[in-house]
């Protein structure tokens, strides 16, 4: 693809912009102050634009949302230090772009301290729970026991000795209490029977998800225990949980939030799938949103869904299949609860 750099100077950071253009835009179509040309840009986090997550799903959103015409201009500014990502905000906003989308909880209180500075322009938060509703700001969020109850559902199918593990984050984090009641409920739904093993980080929440060998520590405990699939959430805590059991041949593990198969080559031998916020269509929609003059403030509910099986397809039976892809589909039309238990 061709590309087209841009750099921007200011007094507190420097930024290289990148154009989603391969060929020469005439002046209308640069111009976002143009009320006719919808221009969107994306701020990455300190991971960059190819961190195989959420930065470079966000941007396949955008660039599918250029490819369909839904909008005119699309570029990004890259982050190289976090105390810059203010900033990188501002330049965009000063620039006359009509939405900014920035990503990661990291980043949603800043983002916020933005979008009331410059109520005409319009910010999509990735993964940025709304609590104060500003009629500019929207989250792009999604049910975290949705996530898990997937991952359970499918744990238990691939488990033979009838004992599955997860490995979570801290219970303070609401996220992750969602995502351990909705584990459970799916792979009770499956088999009301199933022996559980289910680990919250005990220490500090701001520790809980940069700690693999704890992660990994939980997970070789857990398999002493008789389990043989293990789930692993909580950043690179829950990595280490995965890397660990590909450690033992014969054992399967689910990444979560992105398809891990592409961030974590480690975890190969045992990854099955993984349990994913689906960001590029939630960004997508919410751009198709802005366009029609219809996005509105507070939070957006993505969909969640499971990543493709790789090299382990062969392993998935297709009765594991049907019932997951029903599950997945009962899950987004409602017809599915992510509370739901087998009666």
């Amino acid at each position: 693809m061709c590309r087209k750099f841009i750099t921007l100077f200011n007094l507190l950071a420097i930024s290289t912009m990148f154009l989603s253009s391969c060929k020469a835009p005439t002046p209308e179509e640069l111009d976002c102050a143009n009320r006719e040309v919808l221009c969107v840009s994306l701020v990455t986090g300190i991971e960059g634009i190819k961190d195989n997550s959420f930065n470079e799903a966000t941007w396949e959103g955008v660039l599918k949302a250029k490819t369909d015409q839904v909008v005119d201009k699309v570029q990004y500014i890259e982050t190289i230090d976090a105390k810059d990502y203010e900033n990188n905000i501002i330049t965009l906003a000063d620039a006359n772009f009509d939405v900014i989308v920035t990503v990661g909880k990291l980043y949603g209180e800043v983002t916020a301290d933005v979008a009331k500075s410059y109520p005409g322009t319009l910010f999509i938060g990735v993964d940025q729970s709304q609590v104060e509703v500003l009629p500019n700001l929207v989250g792009l969020v999604f049910h975290g026991d949705q996530s898990g109850f997937l991952a359970g559902v499918l744990s238990a199918q691939m488990t033979k000795t009838n004992t599955i593990a997860a490995v979570f984050g801290a219970e303070t984090d609401q996220s992750m209490v969602a995502i351990k009641e909705g584990y459970e409920a799916g792979a009770k739904y499956i088999n009301s029977n199933i022996n559980l093993i289910s680990t919250y980080y005990p220490g500090n929440k701001e520790l809980a998800e940069s700690d693999p060998s704890w992660g990994a520590s939980i997970a070789e405990e857990a398999i002493k225990q008789g389990a043989d699939v293990i789930f692993g959430t909580g950043g690179a805590t829950g990595n280490g949980a995965l890397i660990e059991t590909a450690q033992h041949p014969g054992l399967y593990c689910i990444g979560v939030d992105t398809d891990q198969w592409a961030s974590i080559p480690n975890a190969h031998p045992c990854l099955i799938s993984s349990s994913m916020k689906l960001i590029a269509p939630g960004v997508y929609d919410l751009l198709e949103l802005a366009k029609d003059g219809s996005l509105s403030g507070g939070n957006y509910y993505g969909v969640s869904g499971l990543s493709p099986f790789h090299e382990l397809d062969s392993v998935i039976s297709l009765s594991t299949k049907d019932v997951v892809n029903r599950v997945s589909k009962g899950l987004q039309d409602g017809s599915i609860s992510s509370g739901t238990k087998l009666p």
